[in-house]
């Protein structure tokens, strides 16, 4: 589809937006930074539903891929082919391109004679996170997707982290540390408390999120059955999906006894969660300890969110929540995977309402001083601002591998 401007940046996520992911709070954000500095641009991201795909908001370009492709890397091909088109028709006005994962980044990186400048921002590794998805994926393959993310940091002009766990994570598997900035994530602090959801329980702890297997959410559910004796708690699990992808859960809790004491929320805007967390008696952020956590690390927006509204933190005691978190100051961190640690932490906080507030409101000074999006924004045109004036990054050697890259050998097992 032919665009109607001629963007000078574009921005790239191999991700559906939006969405109530958190991955869609990190895109507007950093998408926003990205076109006020140049004055428009290009947002080219996935689709579905009733998202159109195609659509102008003033001077930014929306751009949906919205082929029906079950199986999840050939998904990924059609995607970044999709996306070198589009470079050819359409790139040579661009200054700066910024991409959240190698699928989008191969195009953008193994173009030649560029003049744009590049930006990788890695949130996470799929040659780390699609095993926990398809267990099947075969070894060559995963090799290749981590060959398609080296290519990547290697030919970008600049690299951008959420955590500092995940930078020295790439640092090691390669990546140049003098590219490499960590810019946090964020939180908003909200002027005013959101009113209490109407069906909310007298006293719940919430957790809230996507529900992939490193999230933790049957050690939740586990360590949740171990407060039985507290008849009047619920839990409450606001998931960013669809209801289907609850079923296991669901089936979990009904197990433990304590499927009538889990009230579940779906896919809520973000107005509709603020509700929620802000009424909490806590937040829990039970995060596995697997390769996905330790090996790539993460950066979770739950607990920054959290905190934001003043609401204390149970979460598992992991390098990257440690740079956000301060056990028995904002919160409690406990050894993961260890269901009766979890719920004897959440007892102790339950059972000294004064401490765990005050643990909150740390918890709201901590985000109002060092992880608000107004300071993540301003970081992130400081980098670009630094870009502006260097010549582009030349490709770097194989650069015909992106052509093999984009092709996995073996997709079997990764449909969705």
């Amino acid at each position: 589809m032919p665009l109607e401007l001629a963007p000078r940046a574009l921005y790239a996520a191999f991700d559906r937006f939006p969405s109530p992911k958190g991955a869609a709070t990190h895109i507007a954000h950093m998408a926003t930074t990205l076109f006020e500095r140049f004055d428009g641009g290009l947002l080219y991201v996935l689709g579905g539903e009733d998202l159109p795909c195609y659509q102008r908001e003033g001077k930014v370009e929306i751009l949906r891929f919205e082929e029906t492709v079950p199986n999840y890397l050939e998904r990924s091909v059609r995607y970044g082919a999709m996306l070198a088109d589009l470079l050819a028709r359409e790139g040579r006005a661009l200054e700066l391109c910024h991409f959240r994962d190698p699928w989008g980044g191969l195009p953008i990186v193994a173009r030649t004679r560029r003049t744009y400048r590049t930006v990788y921002e890695v949130n996470g590794l799929p040659s780390i996170e699609l095993p926990f998805t398809w267990p099947d994926l075969p070894p060559a393959t995963l090799a290749k997707i981590r060959q398609a993310e080296r290519f990547c940091w290697e030919g970008a002009d600049a690299i951008i982290t959420p955590s500092q766990t995940i930078a020295e994570n790439i640092i090691l598997l390669g990546a140049d540390r003098a590219k490499v900035t960590v810019i946090p994530n964020g939180a908003d602090i909200p002027s005013a408390a959101p009113s209490r959801p109407g069906e909310a329980p007298e006293r719940y702890i919430l957790y809230f999120g996507a529900l992939q297997r490193w999230q933790g959410i049957d050690v939740l559910l586990d360590a949740f059955a171990r407060l039985a004796d507290d008849p009047s708690l619920m839990l409450v699990i606001c998931a960013s999906t669809h209801h289907r992808n609850a079923k296991l859960y669901r089936r979990l809790a009904s197990r433990l006894g304590v499927g009538e004491r889990v009230l579940w929320q779906y896919a809520l805007n973000k107005n509709e969660l603020a509700g929620w967390i802000a009424h909490a008696a806590m937040s829990v952020a039970p995060l596995m300890e697997c390769s996905r956590n330790i090996e790539q690390g993460c950066a979770p927006l739950k607990i920054l969110e959290s905190m934001a509204f003043g609401v204390p933190v149970v979460a598992s005691d992991l390098p990257a929540v440690r740079e956000i978190v301060e056990d028995g100051v904002h919160g409690r961190l406990v050894r993961p995977d260890r269901p009766a640690e979890l719920a004897r932490a959440i007892r102790v906080l339950l059972e000294y309402p004064d401490r765990a507030r005050a643990m909150g409101e740390n918890g709201r000074e901590r985000i109002a001083g060092s992880f608000t999006w107004q300071r993540a924004r301003r970081a992130l045109n400081e980098l670009y601002g630094g870009l502006r004036n260097q010549p582009a990054a030349e490709n770097p050697e194989g650069s015909i591998f992106a052509s093999e890259a984009n092709n996995p050998a073996d997709h079997r097992g990764a449909d969705r």
